[in-house]
């Protein structure tokens, strides 16, 4: 099966008309994902020919949901319209908002996070600044290639869109339910802790590896979920064993204080609650295979 993406889901893209909407567009459709529909409120009415299949626009992601049932939205939107576009998909009740564009400012993920809390948690949101997540042969939300992996039994979680790609490349002969990109930002929707606990509850993910880097205390409260909730083998992957002591890096969640949020902090958090940590991303694939074979 999968969790959160299915061949079921039916999926509208905010920013369908713009260059970046219009490239992923066409690369979601081509791996199979059932797109119903762009939303850009001055060009409803119109529709846009991806290699033969017209692609309606609508005004707003309610007409669109109206019209079509669509259950998913992909956010292409350009960070300065980013808010106001997922407070409009939360306000449309959509289940599902993926929210690609980076670059928001914490202050406007804050808001339409607390916006969803105010509304019921009736859309999930995943993200920002993040690839999306794929469930391989079935749909692809967002910007993961399609053809470096196949379906298979393994769950992955990520905050990094590049380990996302690398792990499901290392483990390609095996193949993944679901491949979901969190983000990295230090406010996002969906946490590691809410993908555990789906992949626990999927009975067709036999093994999950979850990515995490430096910065935050994500990835001890999930070795703490884990301790507690998890039944299936967990591998894991903390990025930035090398990075600098002091130092900033990479996405804006990744701020080391003393030795909270460090690379070795989290693995040792996440052995204690059971799970294989690898140094590499080379290495966290043999554990994966070393575990479902033991599984």
């Amino acid at each position: 099966m999968a969790i959160f993406l299915t061949k079921e889901s039916k999926v509208i893209v905010q920013g369908m008309t713009g260059s970046e909407g219009q490239k992923h567009t066409r690369r979601m459709l081509a791996s199979g994902t059932n797109i119903v529909g762009g939303v850009n409120p001055r060009k409803a009415g119109q529709s846009v020919d991806f290699d033969g299949t017209e692609i309606p626009v609508f005004g707003s992601v309610g007409d669109a949901v109206e019209a079509t049932g669509a259950d998913v939205t992909v956010i292409f939107v350009p960070e300065k319209f980013t808010k106001s576009a997922v407070v409009e998909a939360i306000d449309a009740e959509i289940p599902l908002a993926v929210v690609i564009t980076e670059g928001i400012a914490v202050h406007d993920t804050a808001s339409f996070w607390a916006h969803a809390q105010n509304k019921g948690n009736k859309t999930r949101l995943i993200g920002p600044n993040c690839p999306g997540l794929i469930t391989p042969g079935q749909s692809n939300a967002g910007i993961i290639p399609a053809d470096i992996t196949k379906p298979g039994r393994i769950g992955l979680v990520s905050k990094s869109g590049t380990l996302t790609y690398q792990m499901m490349y290392e483990l390609r002969d095996i193949g993944f339910s679901t491949c979901v990109g969190i983000g990295g930002d230090p406010v996002i929707g969906t946490t590691h802790i809410d993908a555990l606990a789906a992949f626990e509850a999927d009975q067709d993910t036999d093994l999950i590896v979850m990515i995490g880097e430096i910065g935050g205390d994500a990835e001890e409260r999930a070795a703490a979920f884990i301790k507690e909730n998890v039944t299936k083998p967990v591998v894991g992957y903390v990025a930035g064993f090398t990075a600098p002591e002091g130092k900033t890096m990479g996405h804006a969640g990744a701020i080391v204080s003393g030795s909270s949020g460090t690379a070795q902090a989290k693995k040792e958090a996440l052995e204690a609650a059971g799970v294989k940590v690898g140094k590499t991303p080379s290495e966290t694939a043999r554990l994966a295979r070393e575990a479902l074979a033991a599984s």
